[in-house]
């Protein structure tokens, strides 16, 4: 399948995708969409980065009649990070058809302005299992005129307890539906889902051998008590400008990110007990660079949307090697060179073992003594985060920020990042050098004409 226009698709989703630069179908873009447009169920096995959202995205919009203002089409995702991102992917699809609503309903904001939004009728609804149930439970979602759902990311709903909310949810949905299921491992919970769930589906897979030409990879042997010291030697060696740090669980998270802010490093930690306001202030300093390391448990590293990621270091071997293979395979990506770093003590080899065994050939050791031999070094983040109250809902623009920067504070236009806006705040990075001058002139100054509240993230 070397082009869209062989699936048979409208002329104007055809130009749509031609104009978001889709040139021509990924590998499960090309499996998947001729089996989703004939409405038949899929199970399809994509890892993060495959094009999987627009492998069911295209036929979710195609199969919809926008006449009829009801739900016909459901996705559920494991966070809300992944939810807002396939929300935005469908928008931009649906750009193809006229009049086209889709709608985000997750878990960590109020449920209100949620409610009042299904009240005018939606198209399509991407939202989280929990606050998908708590919208049937008070009635204000309707799912009886539903096509087609789709459960993403499959394996980390069921690891973050979601299984029980998944199989209600599918129980509230007319039997005549379509069901796609797509994961990036396929444990035996997903093909009891499959079994339950699912008439003759077409099976998919994206070949993934394990093995990407533009990732160097490495595996130490430490002991457990040189562990912290090794990575904080790694760092000091690579100094790499983003990492994500892997943990398996969130309090070794909490620990770690201590440990290495303790010995000059910029660390946050990234885990489900999180509130949904930390971790939009932990994912926004990370992607603007005033924060150089990620410390995440694998379930809250899922679905993150983060572009440029040169280094990734296992603090220990996953539990299986599809799981390390998602891990590493976050680095070395869009043609960058990438790194990966498993630290492995001789209690776990037996992981590092099945990794082999997995691909059929050795993995490559670095020199444990040469690296604790590493003299420290801190990885200072270039950027500092300022956070504005004051955002979407307050008619506040990216523009009106980089406005009052450029303007009253004086700043010059390339010192100031990435702008994120929310409902209600907002955060941009400056240069680290001219965050206090920043914060004194926006504290002393105003945005949009009037005084707002600013502090540091």
């Amino acid at each position: 399948m070397s082009s869209f226009n062989d699936f048979g698709l409208s002329t104007a989703m055809c130009s749509n995708l031609n104009q978001l630069g889709f040139a021509q179908p990924t590998e499960i873009q090309a499996k998947a969409i001729a089996p989703g447009l004939a409405g038949k169920d899929i199970i399809a096995m994509a890892k993060t980065g495959s094009g999987k959202t627009a492998a069911f995205g295209i036929s979710l919009v195609e199969r919809l009649n926008p006449r009829l203002f009801a739900v016909q089409a459901l996705v559920l995702c494991p966070t809300r990070e992944l939810a807002d991102q396939v929300a935005k992917a469908i928008r931009e699809l649906a750009r193809a058809r006229d009049n086209i609503k889709v709608l985000t309903l997750c878990g960590g904001v109020a449920i209100g302005p949620q409610i009042g939004s299904l009240s005018h009728g939606a198209h399509i609804v991407v939202g989280t299992p929990g606050r998908i149930q708590d919208h049937l439970r008070k009635q204000t979602l309707s799912l009886v005129r539903l096509k087609t759902v789709v459960l993403d990311e499959a394996d980390r709903m069921l690891d973050m307890g979601f299984q029980e909310a998944m199989e209600d949810i599918l129980s509230q949905t007319p039997p005549s539906r379509q069901t796609m299921m797509f994961s990036a491992t396929w444990p035996a919970p997903i093909r009891e889902l499959s079994k339950q769930y699912q008439k003759s589906p077409v099976d998919v897979r994206a070949e993934d051998t394990g093995d990407n030409p533009d990732i160097e990879e490495l595996f130490y042997e430490v002991s457990p008590q040189s562990k912290s010291d090794a990575i904080v030697a790694l760092l000091s060696e690579r100094q790499p400008e983003s990492c994500i740090v892997f943990c398996t669980t969130k309090q070794q998270c909490d620990d770690m990110a201590a440990e290495l802010g303790e010995r000059g490093f910029s660390a946050l930690p990234l885990h489900g007990d999180l509130e949904q306001r930390d971790r939009d202030s932990v994912l926004v300093r990370f992607g603007n660079q005033s924060c150089s390391i990620l410390v995440a448990t694998d379930v809250a590293a899922r679905g993150l949307d983060i572009k440029s990621l040169p280094l990734v270091i296992n603090a220990e071997p996953a539990r299986d090697p599809e799981v390390h293979t998602h891990r590493i395979g976050r680095t070395g990506r869009a043609g960058e060179q990438g790194h990966a770093v498993t630290f492995c003590t001789p209690a776990q080899g037996h992981k590092i073992t099945r990794i082999e065994s997995e691909r059929g050939r050795s993995v490559t050791w670095g020199d444990t003594e040469k690296l604790l031999a590493t003299p420290l070094k801190s990885v200072v983040p270039a950027m500092k985060t300022l956070c504005i109250a004051g955002g979407r809902k307050d008619k506040v623009r990216p523009g009106d920020v980089l406005g009052a920067l450029t303007g009253e504070a004086g700043l010059p236009g390339k010192a100031v990042g990435k702008i994120d806006l929310f409902d209600h705040q907002c955060f941009v990075a400056v240069e680290k050098s001219l965050a206090a001058k920043a914060l004194a002139r926006l504290e002393s100054g105003k945005v949009k004409g009037r005084k707002i509240r600013v502090r540091y993230a």
